[in-house]
């Protein structure tokens, strides 16, 4: 098991899975005319934590939701506040742009669809 998922918590976990779940939605609506492919979650933890083994992303999504998975499990604060409320961002500057947009995007999409959970994780 990788020493990346040693400090995980049920925020850090919850977080991971609204980011896995933000990112596919967003890729799928915007990216459609670009070339997805099967990005394999290898680490059965962080399969557990998303619930699926794989997702399809295009190329950008995916080194968005790695870069992000990485940030989110190297955050050295705890307990762990939202990324836009945290005083120290992490995520490159090419990186933090993008999840603005996708945390934008998705989060409308999802909460228009039902998602009224998420609604929650927006105002953290």
């Amino acid at each position: 098991m990788s020493r990346l998922f040693d400090n995980l918590d049920e925020k850090k976990a919850n977080d991971i899975k609204i980011l896995a779940e933000f990112i596919s939605v967003y890729c799928r609506k915007k990216h459609s005319g670009l070339p997805h492919k099967d990005v394999k979650i290898i680490d059965t933890r962080l399969q557990e934590i998303i619930g699926q083994k794989e997702m399809r992303l295009c190329e950008e999504c995916e080194r968005l939701f790695n870069h992000g998975t990485a940030k989110l499990m190297q955050c050295p604060f705890d307990p762990k506040p939202s990324c836009r409320k945290c005083q120290k961002h992490c995520y490159a500057p090419k990186y933090r742009q993008q999840i603005k947009e996708v945390m934008r995007f998705s989060g409308m999409y999802l909460v228009t669809r039902g998602r009224l959970k998420l609604i929650f994780h927006m105002f953290e």
